[in-house]
């Protein structure tokens, strides 16, 4: 039926600049918006635009308006059949007459060329190449909440929900859950009658691997919100090399699918932030330090922000919209490292040489001396008090040890165990680790210094030959992962399926 009724649409189909039929002019050559070309007028326009284009001496200008005018009304069998062919003929006669007039009298000007250039993008139809972003923003008076206040989740029930995707952490957990609560309370209500509540911007502090970026991931699935993640290490300041400020916010509204309404309601995660402190003893300028956080001031305080829709920085062939920052929860994120030591000396002022003086190994390592930081270690650091006055909840994620290493691999709901289970499972074997094979790779995990991320790591390197020789033989149904596999002195247990 398709097949009839375009030769159906193509018999009644006449070339656009002349009129003429398929019938008589040839075959004709079908364009975008339904628009279709003979093969004659095809040549002449190329050779008209290729002589002007070429010569640039002011032959004489097509007229374009007046061509994409009769191809925007996409009817092309009701199209006058002899205004596209006079056109042409005009252009062509000026250009002649124009050269005649030069041979018989002298001029002294030489005329400007008159050559015109088509932007497709400012044409009121799309042409299927793509175009500009359009922008969905409703009337502030139609201000309707993500969430309503029924409908938010409880603080324990936010944390019941980290607790099936994050081990560990518990103060972290709770610290968020009620800042996310707080803070979506005060976006449902929108206006407050007498007391403003402030925003609850957070500050994570933790070493690499320890979940920060998880959590914030989690967070934003539960709540059903648009969630940007950015790195701060690709800010700069306005007007040089790098992302603007603002694209921060670019993100953002790419992720709420260019609805400006639900963007401003979202949840923007910098990670990185550690990477803008101040550079420390240095002269130049610092266009991606200090700068960059007075640059954010406004945005994690709350302000209507022009974004450039789309892209990374703002120039004059991005269209900008405006966002409020009001109700968007900035949380901030980064491993701070050497803050520990900013920490120590803090703590180790009232210490000193004698009986009362605390003796420890300088080896060992303290996994919950960031649970101690405060906002001056963090401005000792390199972060302005500006900066770190506008993220009121300040806390920090424990180091991972042994037996938090071994509880996230078994442990979550999709953990990385379960991971590798359930794709042998799909071969019809099950597949097991001894507790010895465990602690073992949470060890290993360890000695790396990546935090989990070891983890993922370690396990391909040991599983990729499994992996490969399990699929060859049908008749294996269990697999054993033992110590001795993991350590090379041996193989793992194999048991094949009965009957």
């Amino acid at each position: 039926m398709e097949d009839n009724q375009n030769t159906e649409n193509r018999d009644k189909a006449y070339c656009s600049m002349c009129g003429r039929s398929e019938e008589t002019a040839g075959k004709l050559i079908h364009l975008p918006m339904n628009m279709f070309l003979c093969p004659e007028c095809m040549d002449k326009t190329s050779n008209m635009i290729e002589s002007q284009m070429g010569n640039m001496n002011g032959a004489g200008a097509i007229d374009w308006g007046r061509v994409m005018g009769m191809y925007g009304s996409g009817k092309t069998d009701e199209m006058p059949k002899s205004d596209a062919a006079t056109a042409l003929k005009e252009n062509e006669g000026d250009g002649k007459n124009k050269e005649t007039a030069g041979e018989g009298e002298k001029q002294e000007e030489k005329p400007k060329p008159k050559v015109s250039f088509l932007n497709l993008a400012d044409l009121p139809f799309d042409f299927g190449f793509g175009g500009r972003q359009r922008v969905k923003k409703r009337d502030k008076k139609d201000y309707k909440p993500l969430l309503e206040l029924k409908d938010i989740p409880a603080p324990h029930k936010i944390k019941e929900k980290l607790d099936e995707y994050v081990v560990g952490q518990e103060q972290a957990k709770k610290v968020m859950s009620v800042a996310v609560y707080n803070h979506y309370k005060r976006v449902a209500t929108h206006t407050m009658d007498e007391i403003e509540i402030e925003k609850s911007n957070m500050l994570m502090l933790g070493p690499t691997g320890c979940g920060k970026t998880y959590l914030v991931q989690t967070l934003a699935r539960i709540l059903h919100v648009p969630l940007a993640i950015t790195d701060a290490t690709t800010l700069t300041e306005a007007g040089y090399i790098g992302d603007d400020i603002e694209s921060v916010l670019s993100k953002l509204l790419s992720a709420a699918d260019n609805d400006v309404d639900k963007a401003e309601q979202g949840i923007v995660y910098i990670d990185e932030i550690d990477k803008i402190a101040k550079k420390q003893n240095t002269n130049s300028r610092d266009v991606s330090g200090e700068s960059v956080q007075q640059g954010l001031l406004k945005l994690l305080e709350g302000s209507d922000i022009e974004v450039p829709v789309g892209a990374s920085s703002k120039n004059a062939m991005v269209p900008t919209t405006t966002i409020n920052t009001r109700n968007i929860l900035f949380i901030c994120g980064g491993a701070f490292p050497g803050i520990e030591e900013i920490i120590k000396r803090r703590l180790n002022k009232t210490s000193g040489i004698g009986f009362h003086a605390e003796v420890k190994n300088p080896e060992e390592k303290d996994l919950t001396i960031l649970q101690e930081v405060e906002t001056e270690d963090i401005r000792k650091f390199g972060m302005i008090p500006e900066f770190v006055g506008r993220l009121p909840m300040v806390f920090a994620l424990e180091g991972l040890d042994k037996d938090m290493m071994v509880r996230i691999l078994k442990e979550p709901r999709n953990a990385i165990l379960k991971q590798y289970q359930k794709l042998l499972e799909l071969d019809e074997v099950r597949l097991n680790f001894t507790d010895d094979a465990l602690e073992l790779i949470a060890e290993k995990a360890l000695k790396k210094e990546t935090g989990a991320r070891a983890l993922r790591s370690i396990l391909d390197e040991h599983m990729i030959d499994i992996m490969y020789e399990i699929p060859k033989d049908q008749n294996i149904g269990t697999v054993t992962i033992t110590k001795e596999y993991l350590e090379g002195t041996g193989g793992p247990q194999i048991e094949l399926r009965q009957g």
